[in-house]
């Protein structure tokens, strides 16, 4: 006769789960509290304030509304001034809201981050569900540990940005297609429902779409039963239904901001042709989202700049993203990742899972490295919430050493995780020198994406106070209003830049001419969040 568990053991899971993701809250929010906003986050919060009062969809259209419609829910508790009628691009408009129209910025910005906080949280409970019912209990805890405590996820779940929202609304599509095996009439239209999440958030999310609609087709197969006739037929029509529910939420994203869907695009929207142009034209979505992906196509021509190792170049390299991951996943992490995606192959019973668990994000991960913009691994954000669930899966594998193997790599990930905190923007692991060296290899939101400005204003207070300082920062910050009294070092001569020089160590990395002479001539002395450095000259 079995016995039920006791009032201890039936509360353990639970209370280990809501450590887990109170860690992850407690170090979210203390991030969102001590860091000025971010290059990108101006945009979009300026962006959800002009949808909140305007119901205008003028602004930033290379990314869909879904994001910073959740973003608006903390814009709209923050009930900032919005003077939009002023002209100029979203970057204007970020800058104007934020430290010219009378609102407190600090306030202002952690009401917009404290939604995506949430949204990342409750994206754990996901990889939590998803990983239990294919590894169990023990797996699952092991999946949320590596989710809660991933620095990347941390660093942009944290901020008013779209990364996390796209990739946690793609993760949450393929957990309800594989429950969609089984019921497949209440799985299908939530799957496709959480898709369209996915696509009207970031655009970048499109790869995983066809991947989706064959995941879907292969539910329904494994659903039905009879000839094989009547499964295609089904399956086709399954992901027909996710693929409809998906069109319905991004019309209704669109429409939520602008009933009558208004559009008269305010910036150049670069004319697509052949396979790409035609592929914008058979698009079933709003105008407003074919004319952003018009603009996405035109940033991609761009000739960025990148910055891996101490290499600066322009373009991109293919082995960019690998990289900055080996560099920014915690060696642990990196370890069960890989044992994790072995078993679900290898795994007979896991097997199943196989094109749930790692087919999407291998294609967008095959995306991400086509793309031309080496700018950070948050454009892989997906990987530690898909390769978390992964990695729970190595549980089931039956040998003795691997519960206790697996414990110890966690643990290992849980002290590289706390010795990062607060800073996670510029997080690398021990292999790679830790966070104080991830400016030797790597930059923009990898390392110094302009979070770090009201730190360096309190530092200068605090220990060079009356001394001259020249400044050369990187971001979306204001440094006059966190009262920054500094002078740009590239507008004069050389030799006239004596006392202390600051440097955003994005700038530093792909220092040229003038700036790398300056640097060159100074005396690194301090560094803000590892993501500043402070010299004398």
């Amino acid at each position: 006769m079995s016995r039920s568990p006791g009032p201890a053991r039936r509360w353990l899971v639970p209370v280990l789960v809501a450590l887990l993701l109170g860690g992850a809250a407690v170090a979210m929010v203390t991030a969102a509290v001590r860091q000025t906003p971010t290059i990108d986050e101006p945009v979009y919060v300026g962006t959800a304030a002009v949808y909140l009062e305007e119901h205008s969809l003028r602004y930033n259209p290379e990314h869909p509304p879904l994001g910073k419609l959740v973003i608006a829910a903390g814009v709209a508790v923050a009930d900032p001034h919005l003077d939009a009628g002023s002209g100029g691009d979203q970057g204007a408009l970020g800058r104007r809201l934020l430290y010219e129209s009378g609102n407190d910025p600090w306030r202002l910005m952690l009401w917009a981050r404290l939604p995506v906080i949430a949204l990342t949280l409750l994206f754990g409970l996901v990889v939590f569900a998803f990983a239990r019912e294919l590894a169990g209990t023990a797996g699952a805890l092991a999946a949320l540990a590596l989710y809660c405590l991933s620095p990347d996820v941390i660093a942009h779940g944290s901020l008013a940005t779209l990364d996390v929202p796209a990739a946690g609304f793609v993760l949450t599509s393929a957990w309800l297609l594989w429950r969609a095996r089984r019921r497949p009439r209440l799985g299908l239209p939530l799957a496709g429902a959480a898709l369209g999440a996915a696509l009207a958030t970031k655009m970048s999310t499109l790869p995983a779409l066809p991947v989706l609609l064959v995941t879907a087709a292969l539910s329904v197969w494994c659903a039905t039963t009879g000839g094989r006739r009547r499964r295609l037929v089904r399956a086709v029509a399954g992901a027909g239904v996710v693929a409809l529910f998906a069109v319905v939420v991004m019309w209704a994203a669109y429409l939520a901001v602008d009933p009558r869907l208004r559009w008269a695009a305010q910036q150049h929207v670069p004319v697509v042709h052949g396979l790409r142009g035609l592929f914008v034209e058979l698009l079933p979505f709003p105008e407003p989202y074919r004319d952003g992906v018009r603009v996405q196509f035109g940033l991609e021509n761009r000739p960025w700049e990148g910055f891996l190792f101490g290499r600066r170049y322009t373009g991109s390299l293919w082995y960019y993203l690998p990289a900055a991951l080996l560099v920014k996943t915690p060696l642990g992490t990196l370890v069960l990742w890989a044992a994790g995606a072995v078993a679900v192959v290898a795994v007979r019973r896991l097997r199943p899972a196989a094109p749930y668990v790692l087919a999407a994000p291998a294609v967008l991960l095959a995306a991400a490295v086509h793309g031309l913009r080496d700018l950070g691994t948050r454009y892989a954000v997906f990987l530690p919430m898909f390769l978390a669930v992964a990695a729970g899966c190595a549980l089931a594998v039956r040998r003795r050493w691997v519960p206790a193997a697996t414990a110890v790599l966690v643990a290992l990930v849980a002290v590289s995780a706390l010795r990062a905190f607060p800073h996670y923007l510029p997080y690398s692991n021990e292999a790679f020198g830790g966070p104080a060296k991830t400016r030797l290899r790597l930059h923009d939101s990898n390392v110094d994406w302009g979070q770090d400005l009201g730190r360096l204003a309190e530092r200068l207070r605090e220990r060079y106070r009356g001394e001259r300082i020249w400044l050369v920062y990187k971001g979306s910050g204001v440094p006059s209003y966190y009262g920054i009294d500094a002078a740009d070092p590239r507008r004069v001569p050389p030799d006239e830049v004596r006392g202390v020089l600051v440097v955003s160590d994005s700038a530093a990395a792909k220092a040229t001419g003038r700036l790398a002479e300056l640097i060159d001539g100074s005396r690194p002395v301090d560094d803000v969040g590892h993501s500043i450095t402070i010299y004398r000259r």
